[in-house]
């Protein structure tokens, strides 16, 4: 099995994320457009996957700041990589990232402040 980029495991780690909040998310969001009715209690039926969905998140979170941070680069002289502003943007997006996924995962706690 081939190793997860960094570009791969922030995105692996923003499907999940979405995935342990759409339980809370989904209704939020369409009671906010002022979409409501009984099916959308529905959405509430993937909440004892929540954990799962939290874990696989951390995870692949952990592996992007593992090949970012902790992980030795090897570049050849030439190649993306072996800029330093490169190496900067990906840090930088993968804190955007880290806080955009907190935030996901925190909504089904600050929820019942709006409704």
């Amino acid at each position: 099995m081939a190793s997860l980029n960094v570009k791969g495991s922030l995105v692996a780690g923003a499907l999940a994320a979405i995935g342990a909040s759409i339980c809370c998310v989904g209704p939020l969001v369409l009671l906010l457009m002022g979409i409501g009715g009984a099916w959308v209690a529905n959405l509430a039926a993937l909440e004892p996957m929540r954990p799962f969905f939290i874990g696989a998140t951390l995870l692949f979170v952990a592996l992007a700041f593992r090949r970012l941070y902790l992980m030795p680069q090897v570049c050849e002289h030439g190649t993306p990589c072996a800029d330093p502003r490169i190496v900067t943007r990906q840090r930088l997006v993968f804190w955007i990232v880290v806080v955009a996924l907190a935030s996901l995962l925190a909504v089904p706690w600050m929820a019942p402040l709006f409704y």
